[in-house]
């Protein structure tokens, strides 16, 4: 018979033996989790507590260590890493979101209707719009301003191509930015036919005509911003990396988000002009939680759709036509040599094999003595076959729906030998051993889910090539997986906080409504987002 002292020390010592379960903010179980962690790649539950994974494994594992008043059965369904969208324009798909949409038009006629309606419904004193690619309609030749005068006579129109990279505008909008036959521009092109104003602008010559676009107001940047971050949730992008801002548009994302009014995180490419190198330069790294500002975004050269790309050799469809430096040489090589004796990464658009070339040569002689830099190469869309090995070093950021875009009509204008460099993504990859994934949205499709197809298929929605644009260079699932991840959060200097689902790191993660790496690639673009979560948060 115990005594009540032996008793006492008895359940003493068993409740010391027990382990009490920690409670935490939330637990996800059955679930068929693609971690994205080299050492535990698959799991089926986890624990979530003050916006951080703080467990992850089986279920049996979290239900015995964990409890919480907050446990979402996942039904089986299939939760990855949350998606990174690793070059594209987050606030320019706000604003382009307050404009007329002309993406997906299939002719010159069309959108001269979708105008005629807005200015109807809106009654505008200054119409823009973004999105017309003349490579998708019958008469694949730039269109001109002839039809705009006639029936926007008094009202200026500017409508931006595609890729951001030319823009149409009538007479009235020349008129207004002091745009005539006399007018001259370095890094650009004002076309003309027959010694007259096409009415469409290259590269730098579509300053001089934003220099009179009426800017929006707060309300209105404020209103992009949410409508853009709305979009992007919906399709489960957790963090997108903005290729070009202001500081006055940093500073609005960064007071947003201290508010809780934007949740999305946003590594902040700056947009390297003289005032913003001055003040980031003096000022260093901006970081936190959800917002990192500690890269500039640099333009080499245009893009190839408006034959703004520099070529080693002409365009094959347009004789003795090399494109345009949209910077020049001397100011290229200065800022890398800024920011190479800085912290900040230099993150450079280079379309064609020349522009390419010469970013590429200039990091590598600004790097040499320098570590763990990861500068970056924008697009590395066309890359001379001698030149790929300085990707051992160097970063390519790309987009898969670029080729499968521009497959059509790519090898037009560059031909059957440079094309075998062009889109090359399988090989950056092998030679880099990271690749980066993005859309380079507005310019593409924001959804993620089109990203993967064309990555790992090579084919466009209709399943055009039937086996696939030069499938050599496409990726596997897994590859694609840590592109819009891992890779992805390592090129912004973050693999340590994100990009895969594993203890410590931010509990951002996305449920997926089918098994993004097993059902057959055509079905991949249908995949929907039965919910976004960003730091342990559900945000859409």
């Amino acid at each position: 018979m115990y005594t009540p002292l032996i008793y006492l020390m008895f359940i003493f010592v068993f409740f010391s033996c027990t382990t009490d379960k920690q409670q935490v903010d939330l637990i996800v179980t059955n679930a068929n989790i693609y971690t994205v962690n080299a050492n535990l790649p698959k799991a089926e539950a986890f624990a979530v507590s003050n916006g951080k994974f703080v467990s992850v494994g089986t279920a049996k594992e979290i239900k015995s260590n964990f409890t919480s008043d907050n446990i979402l059965n996942a039904d089986g369904k299939t939760i990855v890493p949350g998606l990174i969208d690793g070059h594209c324009h987050f606030y320019g798909l706000g604003l382009s979101m307050q404009k007329v949409d002309l993406n997906g038009t299939n002719s010159y006629d069309e959108i001269l209707q979708k105008l005629l309606q807005f200015q109807k419904e809106k009654k505008p004193e200054f119409i823009q719009g973004r999105g017309w690619d003349q490579n998708d309609w019958e008469v694949k030749a730039y269109p001109t301003k002839s039809k705009l005068d006639a029936l926007f006579p008094k009202t200026p129109v500017v409508l931006t191509r595609v890729d951001g990279h030319a823009i149409l505008v009538n007479q009235a909008a020349l008129d207004l930015a002091g745009i005539d036959n006399k007018t001259s521009v370095v890094g650009g092109e004002i076309i003309k036919n027959k010694g007259e104003i096409t009415g469409v602008l290259i590269d730098n010559a579509q300053d001089m005509v934003y220099n009179i676009v009426p800017r929006f107001g707060i309300k209105e940047r404020i209103q992009a911003l949410k409508e853009a971050e709305a979009y992007c949730l919906n399709l489960g992008l957790t963090t997108v990396s903005d290729a070009g801002l202001s500081k006055m548009q940093i500073d609005l994302i960064d007071s947003l988000q201290q508010q809780g009014e934007l949740k999305i995180k946003v590594y902040a490419m700056v947009s390297a002009n003289p005032y913003n190198l001055d003040y980031y330069l003096k000022n260093g790294i901006l970081k936190t939680d959800r917002l990192n500002v500690r890269s500039f975004k640099v333009y080499a050269d245009g893009a190839l759709g408006s034959r703004g790309a520099v070529l080693k050799n002409p365009y094959s469809d347009r004789e003795g036509h090399y494109g345009a430096m949209v910077t020049s040489l001397e100011n290229l090589s200065a800022i890398a040599k800024r920011l190479a004796n800085s912290e900040f990464q230099m993150n450079t658009h280079a379309i064609g094999d020349s522009a390419n070339s010469f970013i590429l040569k200039t990091y590598a002689r600004e790097l040499k003595s320098r570590t763990n830099r990861r500068w970056r190469i924008e697009h590395a869309q066309i890359i001379s076959p001698s030149e790929f090995d300085y990707f051992t070093e160097i970063l390519p950021s790309v987009q898969p729906t670029h080729a499968t875009s521009d497959m059509y009509w790519a090898e037009d204008r560059i031909g059957p030998e440079r094309i075998k460099g062009a889109y090359a993504y399988k090989q950056l990859l092998d030679i880099n051993g990271r690749i980066v994934l993005g859309t380079d949205f507005p310019v593409e499709k924001v959804n993620p889910m089109l990203t993967f197809y064309a990555s790992v298929s090579r084919k466009d929605l209709k399943g055009y090539p039937e086996g696939g644009f030069e499938i050599e260079n496409g990726l596997s699932r897994e590859e694609t997986l840590k592109g819009m991840t891992i890779w992805a959060a390592y090129a912004n200097f973050e693999e340590i906080e994100k990009g895969s689902i594993e203890e410590n790191k931010y509990a951002d993660f996305v449920i997926l409504d089918n098994n993004i790496m097993d059902i057959p690639i055509e079905q991949v673009p249908n995949i929907k987002i039965d919910g976004t979560y960003i730091n342990g948060e559900k945000v859409n």
